[in-house]
């Protein structure tokens, strides 16, 4: 017999599985027509080989020779299906960016669109009490920059038409732009066109899909979202298929097929939800993922994360707390957040000044903010550890920085929150931030909110079954 050894990679947006084989042919007269695959299986569920499943296995195959040269299918078919999928998470203005403008916005820029989303996150608690999400056809979503600095790109329709969206945490609706436009922005691909699509169709008003919507209706049912900075988008409440990567299709997804869009939207076909509501993407593809999804953001521009939906790959590194409910805002994904350390040391902060209005984790809000009594200790400790390195003016709400020129190294503290059961170590991305304490307080009697800034470098894991939310240490290359 001849042996030849070699190695083998297919790939998915959510596996990659890497075989290294020994193939023996068959010289005797019995065997001639055979070849017999000795091979080592390798399945990552991931993307770029970031090991989130693995799966080691020996598997032998006799295989007709006439099948050569890819006898790999016959190989690989019986471990190729999964029940996870994964996608490139980019920043919406780096270089790994789909969209012709990658213009990085200015720290000013960051700050101010920033406060347009918290703006929104506490208008919304306030209007929500006793209410729905989505109430009379108006649904408030967050401003452009808050919920827009992260895209991901699915394909909507039959055939499969590419769609690049903002990922949101705080929303529940899905929506994209359609033909025909009343009023549409400009955007990178070409716009939805439902009559395209032989899998579409408009949600009629007499379907509880729409009464749950509780929207004006006509001929269809209609839906309206209005944000934060005034931006408008409107249109067909509607279902099609929603394809997610080529093994991972869902039908008679629910969203908006905006027909009426205007506003500072950049680009982006529109927007997914990943809120905890029954319109989201997560709750809509309950029985498939479980009701769990986790994502990696980016550290920096440059670079690229993942948003997953289903379980998390590396469970026996994953941490978890509690996920907190609260009847005023349903959607929002709280914790409870019960102390911080600075430099080792926690910090003397009653734990019932995060817990009197609770905290919220949110991926469209760029700076974490704390109480003001809470922000104030932070801030005290930080300046004390830092009082080497002379200070810089503030921009904004970031009132503590620092002019690092000159220094070819610096040593910050570290910084830890605490959570009930957990305490994330924060990466130096999450405590400095151009040159500027990546923390902000605030007055008043409303929720703290976990920054994305903060949860760069841990992959953040959300299982609504359960009840919990988790978080992967320097999981995120």
């Amino acid at each position: 017999m001849v042996a030849e050894f070699f190695n083998v990679t297919r790939s998915s947006l959510s596996f990659a599985i890497i075989w290294e084989c020994v193939s023996f042919t068959a010289t005797s007269p019995a065997l001639s027509e055979l070849s017999i695959y000795h091979c080592r299986f390798q399945k990552y569920e991931s993307m770029f080989l970031r090991t989130l499943v693995r799966v080691d296995m020996e598997v032998y195959r006799a295989i007709p020779s006439r099948l050569a040269p890819d006898p790999l299918a016959w190989i690989v078919s019986p471990f190729s299906g999964s029940n996870a999928t994964a996608f490139p998470l980019v920043h919406r203005h780096g270089p790994c960016s789909p969209f012709d403008d990658k213009k990085l916005l200015s720290l000013e820029e960051i700050l101010l669109k920033d406060q347009l989303r918290v703006n929104y996150l506490r208008r919304s608690a306030l209007k929500s009490s006793a209410k729905p999400q989505v109430d009379d056809s108006k649904a408030s979503i967050p401003a452009e920059y808050g919920g827009g600095e992260y895209v991901i790109t699915v394909g909507y329709g039959t055939p499969s038409r590419e769609q690049t969206v903002t990922m949101d945490t705080g929303s529940d609706l899905s929506w994209i732009q359609c033909k025909p436009c009343s009023a549409c922005y400009s955007q990178q691909q070409p716009i939805f066109d439902p009559s395209q699509s032989s899998s579409y169709t408009a949600i009629p008003c007499n379907s509880q899909d729409c009464s749950q919507l509780r929207s004006s209706c006509s001929s269809s049912c209609a839906y309206g979202i209005t944000y934060g900075d005034g931006s408008t988008t409107s249109g067909v409440y509607s279902y099609d298929r929603l394809t997610l990567s080529p093994n991972d299709v869902i039908e008679d997804f629910l969203f908006g097929c905006g027909t009426d869009n205007e506003g500072l939207f950049q680009d982006t076909a529109g927007l997914v939800g990943l809120g905890r509501g029954k319109r989201s993407l997560v709750s809509q593809t309950s029985q498939v993922y479980h009701s769990v999804f986790s994502y990696c953001l980016p550290s920096t521009p440059s670079s690229t994360g993942f948003l997953k939906l289903g379980e998390p790959g590396d469970a026996s590194n994953t941490v978890y707390t509690r996920m907190q409910t609260s009847s005023n805002h349903p959607s929002f994904y709280f914790v409870d957040l019960i102390g911080i350390s600075v430099g080792g040391q926690q910090l003397a902060i009653s734990p019932s000044v995060f817990s009197s209005r609770g905290t919220i984790i949110d991926s469209g809000t760029t700076i974490t903010r704390l109480p003001a009594s809470a922000y104030g200790a932070l801030r005290s400790a930080f300046r004390s550890y830092m009082s080497q390195y002379p200070a810089a003016p503030p921009t904004r709400v970031l009132d503590t920085c620092y002019d690092f020129s000159g220094y070819g190294t610096i040593t910050v503290p570290k910084v830890a929150l605490h959570f009930d059961g957990v305490t994330l170590d924060l990466d130096i991305s999450g405590i400095l931030r151009h040159g500027c304490l990546a923390f902000a307080g605030y007055e008043g009697g409303s929720f703290g909110i976990i920054g994305n800034v903060q949860q760069q470098t841990f992959e953040v894991v959300y299982d609504l079954g359960n009840e919990r939310i988790g978080f992967v240490p320097q999981a995120c290359s």
